[in-house]
């Protein structure tokens, strides 16, 4: 049986109330809801990543650089490998997108204290406003779908993002700033 594409116009179907336990109904395991689960994700983040992409396309950069940003805001003075263990891209494309952040100001390089052959990475004053201005437009997306969705659909959506992420992501994840992460 073939899925169908969800269309933006297409209900998303409602989750029975209050439904059976968690675990109790594989209904949600068929080959069909899977792949409406990947027509989700694909489509979320397509749009997800559109309202920022406008920024970057003005500017010229792309999101591995949106990513950079982002990670190195997340993390100032993040080392190059964690930051290459973080966005798991090629040294040689790492090595690019810094290279061009370094040079148009956003982002600066320090040599370790007590390695010197580490690189550390944090963002200009430049580079803050640029991650923030991509940051609120896609908090608009987000804080929009959070309004629609509800609490207790969040922290769900929360668990299954982090179970779609292998361990080595996890632990990356738990190695960002608690203050504002939800696990």
């Amino acid at each position: 049986m073939t899925a169908k594409l969800l269309s933006t116009r297409d209900p998303v179907p409602a989750s029975p109330e209050p439904g059976p336990p968690a675990g109790t109904s594989l209904l949600f395991l068929r080959e069909e809801q899977i792949r409406l689960t990947q027509d989700l994700l694909f489509l979320a983040y397509r749009d997800f990543t559109a309202s920022a992409d406008v920024e970057l396309e003005r500017i010229g950069l792309g999101r591995a650089h949106h990513r950079a940003l982002h990670f190195i805001a997340r993390r100032p003075g993040i080392t190059v490998s964690e930051l290459l263990g973080l966005l798991r891209i090629t040294k040689q494309s790492l090595a690019r997108v810094l290279g061009e952040l370094v040079a148009r100001g956003y982002v600066m390089q320090e040599t370790g204290r007590r390695d010197r052959r580490q690189r550390l990475l944090s963002l200009t004053e430049a580079g803050r406003g640029l991650e923030r201005l991509l940051f609120e437009r896609q908090r608009e997306v987000v804080a929009g779908a959070y309004r629609e969705a509800g609490g207790a659909a969040i922290e769900g959506f929360r668990k299954v993002m982090r179970a779609l992420m292998d361990g080595r992501s996890r632990a990356l994840l738990d190695g960002l700033p608690a203050s504002d992460r939800s696990r």
